[in-house]
């Protein structure tokens, strides 16, 4: 029934103009950064963290709320690509260096596209699936089964296919086989058993190493790539030039450094334009879970 009703209020927030709806979710997102002292905390943690207690308090309370203005913004664009046309997303959407891809392919080689939880991840994702190619996306099970179905229709309105993080890799293998290209996060928080350690933001942390496997393994190309906005009107596809996975007889190796590399390449995107990091996740708790407890 509540789900019913969830499905009402999305098409009627439909029906109103694309900037009343904006104005009502950056209102949420504002109602959301003042009554949410557990997330405000663990964004001032996180931040704290990762720049050292060298971010003033007005600073890290700038990124925190644009933190969660981010998040009811993916939030609405999910909602809006559900019912999006093609040509009504490219009005949105431009692509720097699609070169990246083209040369990639040109080779006949699978794409594995690295990215994160930067701006519209939302946007982003679809955008590759509707103007470069269709990918598999990897994603996380949610609990609520009614609202992960609602969340994958909208990821997939644009050919891309959803699949669930557990027992992945072979139905990885098998597309990567086919040229079918991939895209991995680097930037959640995994178990301890998976991965390998890597200096992100100047601390060790781990980080999955799954892009450098399948790489490696089967002759595919990293690409990193995240989107931005100056206006959360229009935004850019961000491609970024292949993470090279060098292939010597010291197998691990090869892997770290390919996922170090990676960890190099996120932290000069954050360092860079921080507020558009997800800072409310505790990204840190399985390699230093004592910054949450402060």
């Amino acid at each position: 029934m509540g789900f019913k009703l969830f499905l009402l209020l999305e098409k009627l927030l439909m029906a109103l103009p694309s900037s009343w709806r904006k104005s009502l979710f950056l209102t949420l997102a504002f109602i959301s950064y003042t009554l949410s002292k557990r997330y405000r905390t663990v964004s001032y943690q996180n931040l704290d963290f990762a720049f050292d207690n060298k971010l003033s308090q007005e600073k890290k309370r700038e990124i925190t709320k644009y933190a969660f203005k981010n998040l009811l913004l993916n939030f609405l664009h999910a909602m809006e690509l559900r019912h999006m046309s093609k040509e009504e997303l490219a009005k949105k959407i431009t692509i720097r260096n699609i070169e990246a891809v083209e040369r990639v392919h040109a080779e006949g080689r699978a794409v594995i596209y690295v990215t994160t939880h930067y701006s519209s991840w939302e946007l982003g994702g679809a955008s590759i699936g509707a103007f470069i190619e269709p990918l598999i996306a990897v994603y996380k099970k949610m609990k609520n089964r009614a609202y992960e179905d609602w969340l994958l229709e909208a990821r997939g309105r644009f050919g891309n296919i959803s699949m669930e993080k557990t027992n992945v890799v072979k139905p990885l293998v098998k597309n990567l086989k086919n040229g079918l290209a991939c895209g991995l996060l680097i930037d959640t928080n995994i178990n301890p058993k998976e991965g390998v350690i890597v200096e992100f933001m100047g601390k060790s942390i781990r980080q999955t190493s799954t892009p450098a496997y399948l790489a490696r393994k089967f002759n595919a190309a990293i690409i990193p790539v995240t989107i931005r906005t100056d206006d959360e009107e229009h935004y850019t596809l961000m491609l970024f030039d292949e993470i090279v996975v060098e292939k010597t007889e010291d197998e691990s190796a090869d892997i770290q450094k390919a996922t170090q590399l990676q960890a190099d390449w996120l932290t000069e995107l954050i360092t860079k334009e921080p507020k558009f990091w997800f800072w409310l996740h505790r990204r840190w708790k399985n390699d230093h879970p004592e910054i949450y407890k402060r």
